[in-house]
């Protein structure tokens, strides 16, 4: 009876060993899920926004491109107009000082596409760019042999298909930006982004609609 007893004991402690050793595994198998899970999310977070902040700096690229285009074009224009207009030396002068400044206020972009302060520079240096060249089309329509000039005609025409140009690239970085931004304020990118410093980047602006509407003059 006794041993009877004894196997019973037995039998019934290596049942509920089993038991708790199959409740723990349970709960490591468990744990080992949620971890894992928990792991996926946080690297494809990281992941997606390395993607959207490069695509982002790579369109700003496509912009550098235009920009410094244009920028090579303009002492052109002021070379050939310089024979034409030879009363308007502050017009010449406000324009590529206006360049100048351009110019840098880019390089400073170029370095940290997205940054605001650098893009707020870049917008107001563009915007006083366009602004004096606006001026010096508006002046040049008081000089018909100018207007007349080839070389006058070839800059303008490469200087309005840069212009295109730029604008198309702007509105390419503007748009990957929106959605950098958008995805960095998503739950749960939002806790990546503020843990990994992924920034909010900042918008190219166009120029100011007074200088959008500027007249523009055909050579």
């Amino acid at each position: 009876m006794v041993k009877i007893l004894f196997k019973s004991n037995f039998l019934l402690q290596q049942v509920l060993r089993k038991i708790f050793f199959i409740k723990n595994m349970g709960l490591v198998i468990l744990l080992v899920a949620v971890i894992t899970t928990i792991a996926v999310i946080i690297m494809n977070s990281y992941n997606d926004l390395v993607k959207f902040r490069n695509r982002y700096k790579n369109a700003y690229a496509q912009i550098d491109v235009q920009l410094q285009r244009r920028y090579d074009l303009i002492p052109n224009l002021v070379e050939t107009a310089k024979g034409y207009m030879k009363h308007e030396r502050e017009t010449l002068e406000a324009v590529i000082n206006a360049r100048n400044s351009a110019i840098s206020a880019s390089g400073v972009a170029a370095r940290n596409p997205g940054d605001p302060a650098a893009m707020q520079q870049l917008g107001n240096a563009e915007a006083a760019l366009s602004g004096a060249l606006s001026q010096f089309m508006v002046i040049s329509e008081s000089y018909p042999e100018l207007k007349a000039d080839q070389t006058m005609t070839r800059v303008m025409e490469e200087l309005s298909s840069t212009e295109n140009r730029v604008a198309f690239a702007r509105q390419a970085f503007n748009d990957a930006v929106t959605l950098y931004n958008t995805k960095r304020e998503v739950f749960p990118s939002n806790l990546i982004a503020d843990a990994f410093n992924f920034v909010t980047a900042n918008l190219l602006q166009e120029a100011t609609p007074e200088i959008r509407n500027a007249p523009s003059v055909s050579f």
